[in-house]
């Protein structure tokens, strides 16, 4: 075996080895005092701030395939959809914890192109990769992200502040992902964006940002699982239903180009997740300013309903004009 070959092979670089290439990859950042290699990570928020957490699991053949998506943007999605939570509480991202079960049949140079995808995603949101660990794994490949981030508690966005009345509105366009899915399941290749879309989602950190310091939202959340899901848990802990109105959810040229082509999956471009959009209510006094910032920042806000009684549970007027209750369910692990 040459070197490069033994540089290559995990077995032969090692845990400390690997961590030393995790850590090469890594620039230094003002709000790190410890990062990678010390027992833990020691990092810096802005006093006054609230410390903002949160963590997703990805498991190799269930929420992704390795041969639909190549690794470096698996690496940037495992980061991005993490970050997007910072951006569903109007928070500013801050440190990413990183954590991998390395099947023996992964090269390192997969795992650099894993960690440079993570990395080029944490870079752009403003984000540090400070720590984690790694083992191996006797199957699948596993991964484990944590992201922390920071928010002033007046501009805290959570789940349970929508009002009755309330407007309610989506960033970007819907659909997308859940419809690239849809094709790679059939064996097909879905069109470019939709792939695009599904492989390599965009926080909407920006905007979630401006959205909470502006005081513009009661209540917000990140469309990971569908709309009507993601929606429903608004909802839920805000005591309130909805009505939504088919025809004003924005779909992407290329979504309705696939639907054109296959109607049958109409319903999954409604429930299916992974967009990563923000999904937010409002008051409707707000309506002008929101349509403003959506032009500043060059990202559709679009009003898909309102907030109603929850005697009136969640409802949607379908592209016929008929009302129809809807169930609040998307994509749920355990059903």
């Amino acid at each position: 075996m040459n070197s490069e070959e033994t540089n290559n092979n995990l077995s032969q670089l090692g845990e400390f080895g690997l961590i030393d290439r995790i850590r090469n990859q890594v620039s230094d950042s003002d709000s790190v005092a410890v990062g990678i290699g010390d027992d833990c990570a020691a990092t810096i928020i802005p006093a006054g701030e609230l410390l903002l957490t949160s963590k997703d699991l990805l498991i190799e053949d269930v929420h992704f395939r390795r041969d639909w998506t190549d690794m470096y943007h698996l690496g940037r999605k495992s980061a991005a959809v993490n970050l997007s939570d910072i951006a569903a509480m109007g928070g500013k991202a801050t440190h990413l914890f990183l954590g991998v079960g390395l099947p023996k049949t992964l090269t390192a140079t997969e795992i650099d192109q894993f960690t440079s995808g993570f990395i080029d995603e944490a870079n752009a949101a403003g984000a540090t990769l400070c720590g984690g660990d790694t083992c191996r794994s006797n199957g699948s490949l596993l991964i484990s992200v944590t992201v922390h981030g920071s928010i002033s508690p007046e501009h805290l966005l959570c789940r349970d502040g929508a009002k009755q009345g309330d407007l309610i509105y989506v960033s970007g366009t819907i659909g997308d992902s859940a419809l690239a899915l849809a094709q790679l399941q059939r064996g097909e290749t879905p069109a470019a964006y939709l792939g695009q879309r599904h492989h390599s989602p965009t926080p909407r950190l920006e905007l979630g940002q401006a959205i909470a310091k502006n005081n513009l939202a009661t209540a917000m959340i990140d469309v990971s699982d569908g709309i009507f899901s993601d929606l429903g848990h608004i909802l839920d802990q805000s005591q309130l239903g909805a009505q939504l109105i088919q025809n004003q959810f924005p779909l992407s040229d290329a979504a309705r180009q696939h639907l054109k082509n296959n109607p049958q999956d109409a319903e999954t471009a409604l429930r299916g997740g992974e967009d990563y959009e923000l999904l937010f209510c409002a008051p409707a006094l707000n309506n002008d300013k929101i349509n403003q910032l959506a032009t500043e920042l060059g990202v559709p806000l679009t009003q898909i309903g309102s907030c109603v009684p929850a005697s009136q549970g969640l409802t949607l007027v379908d592209a016929a004009g008929q009302q129809r209750p809807i169930q609040s369910t998307g994509f749920n692990h355990f059903r």
